[in-house]
């Protein structure tokens, strides 16, 4: 079994201990601090190829299901329009209040 209090320690140890978890969590925050600063830049430099890239890929995914919705409506009519209907009439029944 692990003592949690040992008896031989010197206050120095105890600090010492603390300084080197301090440094160690110094050290590892200062990396993650650089390594978050060159992803800003290289976002800053990229950024209107980023906001394209996310418009297209948009674009892409609303004509995907544009052209699912459609072939759905055309393989049953009804059902779509029964569906429209009750959304149309429920709609109508919420902006009535």
């Amino acid at each position: 079994m692990t003592d949690i209090n040992p008896t031989n320690l010197s206050a120095e140890d105890i600090l010492d201990d603390a300084d080197e978890q301090r440094a160690r969590l110094d050290r590892a925050g200062d990396r993650w601090m650089a390594d978050a600063e060159a992803k800003s830049f290289a976002r800053d430099q990229g950024l209107r190829q980023a906001v394209r890239s996310d418009i297209q890929t948009g674009r892409d995914w609303a004509r995907e299901r544009a052209f699912l919705a459609r072939t759905k409506i055309e393989d049953k009519p009804l059902k779509a329009t029964a569906y429209a209907l009750g959304v149309g009439v429920l709609i109508g029944l919420l902006l009535r209040r």
